[in-house]
């Protein structure tokens, strides 16, 4: 009788081994396939005290206009993230743009970006 139990459980570990394996190999298969697109960022670029970082993503329709901006008030650390509708046909343009838009954003609002000033 205690064989039979064990042979009875035995299929249904395997069965969630198997559903855990098929889960792992999901998530990295779409890990990969995200990879080239978050694997976009440009070096930083430093203007009037804040750091700037484009970080476009390759979408269907080209490369997104995005990046941060970071800047350190009062010792803390603080970042802010932009996105605008405009995309690109090349990632480099799409750096460029991104931070003529971040350093535009810093022109116009300044610290007022991360709610101070």
């Amino acid at each position: 009788m205690a064989a039979f139990l064990l042979r009875s459980r035995m299929p249904r570990q395997r069965s969630r081994n198997a559903i855990m394996v098929l889960k792992f190999l999901r998530a990295l298969i779409s890990a990969q396939k995200l990879r080239p697109a978050l694997a976009a960022s440009a070096e930083p670029v430093y203007y009037r005290g804040y750091t700037i970082v484009a970080t476009p993503r390759k979408v269907e329709t080209g490369w997104t206009t995005e990046g941060d901006i970071t800047k350190e008030i009062g010792g803390v650390l603080k970042s802010q993230h932009f996105i605008r509708i405009d995309t690109h046909s090349d990632r480099n343009d799409a750096i460029s743009f991104s931070i003529l838009k971040a350093k535009k954003i810093i022109d116009e609002q300044g610290d007022a970006l991360f709610g101070h000033g």
